[in-house]
């Protein structure tokens, strides 16, 4: 009884100590609400990561949604032409968009306001006596020359500019005319017959050059070439001319345009045809060749820079022509591309100054807004009801002014921002001024003014493929083999010591490694080229070698004299031993092999080599990349259960058996996620391609030719442009691409992942 009692009594304690039936609900309670806040904290930090990307693609996509606008115009006035009672040949727009430009047939320059008419000055071209304006022509509309064929043979030269004055803090233009060649008219037909088609170009070096070709009305083709010097001291301008005829058009010319190099004169004849003349040598002006446009030319203007030409015909087609030198170093006009037609004929064009655009006006009212290098119509639509006669544009293209045929004017703004963007000149092969045939170039940026935008993004793409495929052939087998032999084959100790070891490096800022890239590695590797592919390609055979000499050949008296698991340890001094020897015997194995220079042999034999090149991004980036890979696939490895590997090797399998018949496929999921971690680590690095490349953009696979990756562009280019501008919104859509690339990929693999993991489960 007493011992009964005491047993109560001791275990008494112990059943107080359990929680009642009202506590164990409290406790459940808890639990679930604490379940149920984890469930949905969790659920909410994933959707807010969902949230936060697509907040990235949206704000991306917002600063490039411009890019796929097109062109507004938007009227503001119209009003009779301030002067009446003769024929316009040209109206203009002066840069602040205020000021319009009238040049009449009678001699009279008129400034008037653009927004209403009213005449701001006229002023007179001092015609000489007797003598009437029969031609007109203007040079590059960025120089604002003019040229006024008269009926005396003579020419009359002039540029409109304009005084600047602030009274009361208000900006006032003065309108005013300037004579560069002189005041008196330049005689380019000494036999004074009348002058009935005109063209003339200036180029400024130290002395002004002009060049001046017209067509008299006894039909001969003259070409004078016109050189003035102003004095400094009294301000008189001195003209020397030589003036030669040329060779006879055939056909009836109807419009004459001279490129700003002086070396080529186009004319435009009646029934399509455009005759180019090399007039580099004017003594000896040839006539190199005829093309058809396939339709009656109704307007022709250059493009900025005078390298393209812009055709109208009669049915209203328009096109884009410029000169292609081919194999023989000749030269030919050929049509580069065609714009949208206007399906009725083509009566003034308008060049922008600025860029590779142009405004088109045709006889039924229409305008349309074009761009050369992009092949955009931006803009096609009725502006008026009447045939438009005239049409220019301001030099900033924020106004058109468009005369009718009864002699109104009709102002409008444009908007028009980034005509040189299109699906076209950004992802597929662009024809670009001066080259033999359409290429993929990125080049933002350039000295002169009419530089023509090359925003192809294909090049940036595939050198952004390039610097991943080569880090990732570099990277993969080192980290991969490394992940399965630490988790599998090497000693606990060991592993310990490796791992972290491994796994620190992803800490090294990859600055430091393109850095030591850049300024150690790729001259170390330029002047080490035999050393370096001996360790890359020999290096690996060598361990081979090593392996089976250990496994094969070695007496296992030998072998058991080191624990299993540390025989990695005896290929340190041997990798070690290679590299060295490698390194110095490299340049007798140039003088042996290669005439004393490898990269010279290599240059020799067509293969091109730079110093900072794929090879160099490769080995860098894949430095870079390792430790992600080898940290998530050794992982991966070494969580495989270990039932399934007893199993396997209590079945007679060997290790490697094991390996590959169990192990590899369990951790398949995880070796695969491990990769495309890296791949998306290397297709998004900067600073190792930003340093250790050349940062050319070119298209091509060599490995011993640079690259520029969509990242390492981003990063040079961003600082320094515009913001708001067009480079600005392709570099945003350069970012859309790759976060998009970037995207795609992570989702392929997580789909590839979740099959293997479905696929070998049941291991």
């Amino acid at each position: 009884m007493t011992d009964i009692t005491s047993t109560m009594t001791k275990d008494t304690p112990k059943r107080s100590l359990l929680p009642s039936a009202e506590a164990r609900r409290s406790l459940r309670k808890r639990r679930m609400f604490k379940d149920g806040a984890s469930r949905w904290g969790i659920t909410i930090a994933g959707f807010g990561v969902v949230a936060a990307l697509a907040m990235i693609f949206v704000y991306l996509f917002y600063e490039v949604a411009p890019i796929l606008k097109g062109a507004a115009v938007t009227p503001l006035a119209n009003y009779e032409i301030p002067v009446s009672g003769a024929d316009t040949n040209s109206i203009l727009i002066e840069r602040y968009e205020e000021l319009g430009v009238e040049y009449s047939n009678d001699g009279q320059v008129t400034f008037f306001e653009l927004d209403d008419g009213e005449i701001r000055s006229q002023i007179s071209l001092n015609l000489p006596e007797g003598a009437e304006i029969t031609s007109y022509a203007n040079g590059e509309f960025v120089n604002d020359y003019t040229a006024h064929g008269l009926s005396n043979g003579q020419v009359k030269v002039v540029r409109h500019s304009y005084d600047l004055t602030f009274p009361n803090g208000q900006r006032y233009i003065t309108p005013k005319l300037e004579y560069p060649m002189g005041e008196a008219p330049l005689v380019l037909d000494e036999q004074g017959q009348a002058i009935e088609l005109l063209a003339i170009e200036s180029v400024v070096r130290g002395r002004t050059g002009t060049m001046i070709a017209g067509v008299t009305a006894d039909d001969r083709l003259l070409l004078s070439s016109f050189t003035s010097r102003e004095n400094l001291m009294t301000g008189e301008v001195t003209v020397s001319s030589d003036t030669y005829e040329l060779p006879p058009i055939p056909g009836e010319p109807v419009k004459l345009l001279l490129d700003k190099t002086l070396r080529s004169l186009f004319i435009a004849d009646s029934v399509g045809n455009i005759h180019y003349y090399d007039v580099s040598q004017p003594k000896n002006a040839r006539l190199v060749a005829s093309v058809s446009v396939g339709s009656p030319i109704t307007a022709m203007e250059f493009l900025v820079g005078t390298v393209s030409l812009v055709v109208g015909t009669e049915s209203g087609e328009l096109s884009q022509w410029f000169l292609v030198r081919d194999e023989q170093n000749q030269y030919d006009l050929t049509r580069v591309r065609d714009f949208d037609s206007h399906g009725a004929a083509i009566s003034a064009i308008a060049p922008e100054y600025n860029r590779k655009g142009f405004i088109a006006a045709d006889v039924e009212g229409q305008i349309g807004v074009h761009y050369g290098t992009s092949s955009r119509t931006l803009y096609l639509d009725s502006y008026v009801d009447k045939p438009i006669s005239k049409v220019a544009v301001s030099p900033f293209n924020g106004r058109i002014a468009a005369l009718d045929v009864d002699g109104r004017v009709h102002v409008a703004e444009l908007w028009n921002e980034h005509p040189q963007l299109s699906f076209k000149a950004m992802w597929n092969k662009v024809w670009y001024e001066g080259r033999a045939d359409p290429a993929y170039i990125w080049q933002s940026s350039s000295a002169s003014d009419e530089f023509e935008s090359k925003f192809s993004l294909v090049p940036l793409s595939v050198g952004t493929l390039k610097a991943a495929f080569y880090a990732m052939l570099f990277a993969m087998p080192l980290a991969i083999a490394g992940a399965i032999y630490t988790a599998y084959f090497m000693t606990p100790k060991l592993r310990g010591l490796v791992k972290p070891t491994i796994e620190i490096m992803e800490a090294l800022p990859t600055v430091i490694l393109g850095f030591l890239a850049g300024l150690w590695l790729a001259p170390f590797t330029e002047d080490h080229l035999p050393a370096i592919f001996s360790i890359l390609f020999l290096l690996p055979i060598l361990m081979l070698c090593f392996g089976f000499f250990w496994s094969r050949l070695l007496p296992e008296g030998i072998r058991k004299l080191v624990p299993e698991g540390w025989e990695a340890v005896l290929l340190v001094p041997l990798i070690i031993g290679f590299v060295w020897f490698s390194v110095v015997i490299s340049p007798f194995i140039e003088i042996w092999f290669f005439n004393g220079s490898a990269r010279q042999w290599m240059t020799d034999v067509g293969i091109n080599y730079e110093q900072r090149n794929a090879l160099i991004v490769g080995i860098a980036m894949g430095f870079a990349v390792i430790p992600t890979i080898f940290s998530i696939a050794e992982d991966a490895v070494f969580t495989v259960p270990r039932h399934l590997t007893q199993g396997s090797l209590a079945l007679g399998a060997t290790r490697w058996q094991t390996v590959v018949g169990v192990v590899l496929p369990t951790a398949s999921p995880g070796i695969f996620s491990a990769v495309m971690m890296g791949f998306g680590r290397a297709v998004g690095e900067t600073m190792i391609v930003l340093m250790a490349t050349g940062n050319t953009p070119v298209i091509n696979f060599n490995i011993f030719e640079g690259m520029r990756t969509l990242s390492a562009n981003i990063a040079v280019e961003l600082p320094e442009t515009a913001v708001g501008s067009s480079h600005f919104r392709v570099l945003f859509l350069a970012a859309l691409v790759l976060l998009a690339l970037t995207f795609v990929v992570n989702t392929i693999a997580e789909i590839v992942r979740q099959r293997l993991r479905t696929r070998y489960s049941n291991l």
